[in-house]
């Protein structure tokens, strides 16, 4: 099974890249497929590319829910 993850975009960088954290881990992403993201903002990821922007309320409870399954080290970067 494939699973769709929110992260949190840390950075912008040039050609439609972006950093993003997760579970402590920073990685880079294309965000060639959703518009009008900026550092701080949620989005899902699937196998390196944001799916779609959702709000904190969403990524956190996501990520809370992945952690209780035992699929994230913890929920450290889910907003408070």
């Amino acid at each position: 099974m494939c699973l769709a993850i929110p992260a949190l975009i840390t950075a912008l960088l040039p050609d439609q890249m972006a950093r993003i954290s997760l579970d402590g881990v920073s990685k880079t992403i294309s965000v060639a497929l959703v518009e009008d993201l900026a550092p701080g903002d949620y989005v899902i990821v699937h196998v390196g590319h944001a799916l779609s922007k959702i709000d904190a309320a969403e990524a956190a409870r996501t990520l809370e829910l992945l952690a209780e399954a035992g699929l994230l080290a913890g929920a450290a970067e889910a907003p408070a």
